[in-house]
């Protein structure tokens, strides 16, 4: 195995082991001095640099608990990771690209996460949060305000509205189903 690749599976066997404990500046140290942050929840902006990477992971594993991967694919300068975890009472899964860069270390990352409710509990806690640590109370405050009845709708949604589309047998005016035998 050349050097890239043991390299570049430690650095990702870091970020793994960081982002399970929570620890911000582990995450960080494995971050290269030009990373990137794409994430689920807006593209008004990207997060780039470890400065503003460090203060979102803050708020992120402040928000999301109990991260732990099951599944991790790729080798050189690409992987992905995925992992379950939890956002308040919410289920919370989320898929994450990573590119390194020559040295082996990040220096993009596309986040990708579900279900529909768990995002909009992670836009609430984590946006208001990241705010907050910004020192932008009132942008912590409309962040929480604006976003509580999209979650509430979500959720609502998720729960009373998306269980009727289950796929089941289809029944006539009748009861019976049209597949029926007669």
């Amino acid at each position: 195995m050349s050097e890239t690749l043991h390299s570049g599976a430690a650095t990702v066997a870091s970020w793994r082991a960081a982002s399970e404990r929570g620890d911000v500046d582990a995450a960080v140290a494995c971050l290269s001095r030009d990373v990137v942050l794409s994430s689920p929840l807006t593209e008004q902006f990207r997060f780039e640099g470890p400065a503003q990477l460090g203060d979102f992971l803050t708020s992120a594993f402040t928000a999301v608990q109990d991260i732990r991967f099951h599944t991790q694919t790729g080798e050189g300068d690409a992987y992905s990771l995925f992992y379950r975890a939890r956002v308040g009472a919410q289920p919370f899964e989320e898929a994450q690209l990573l590119r390194l860069d020559d040295e082996a270390r990040i220096k993009e990352i596309t986040l990708f996460g579900r279900p529909m409710p768990a995002l909009t509990a992670l836009m609430i806690s984590a946006g208001s949060e990241l705010a907050r640590r910004q020192g932008r109370r009132g942008v912590a405050a409309l962040m929480r305000a604006s976003a509580a009845p999209v979650h509430a709708m979500v959720t609502f949604g998720d729960r009373r509205v998306v269980p009727l589309t289950r796929p089941a047998a289809r029944r006539t005016c009748s009861g019976r189903s049209p597949h029926a035998p007669r």
